[in-house]
């Protein structure tokens, strides 16, 4: 995990699939930690990605650096915590301007049963599960 997390953190944005009703999804992102032993991102309630989320969990992630990327593959499940939200915005000092601990919009999703696939035009995909 430890891996994905700094290949992520690396690359700064990521670009963060999901499915809206049977059309895919995708934006990008930059908020990513391990919040108890889990890859967890942060959005906000009123965002669609958020609806989205709860209507169907599965996403995928996907970046890039230089010559190499990522692909996640995972389940995204809430983090309702405020706990997890201050250990988030303690992470991204940025985002606390429009996100607050508490605030009911501020929302942390945990990435379970996860796959990811480290690729390069030139070595064999590296797979981890987590």
């Amino acid at each position: 995990m430890q891996r994905i997390y700094d290949y992520l953190k690396k690359c700064k944005v990521y670009y963060l699939a999901t499915v809206d009703d049977d059309q895919p999804a995708v934006r990008p992102f930059g908020t990513i930690e391990i919040i108890d032993g889990k890859l967890c991102f942060q959005t906000g309630k009123s965002k669609p990605v958020s609806e989205q989320l709860h209507a169907n969990p599965k996403i995928e992630i996907c970046a890039c650096d230089g010559g190499t990327w990522i692909r996640v593959r995972a389940i995204a499940v809430e983090d309702p915590r405020i706990e997890s939200q201050e250990k988030m915005l303690e992470a991204y000092p940025e985002l606390k301007g429009m996100y607050k601990p508490g605030d009911g919009n501020t929302e942390i999703f945990k990435l379970v049963s996860g796959v990811a696939t480290f690729s390069s035009f030139t070595d064999a995909p590296v797979v981890v599960e987590f």
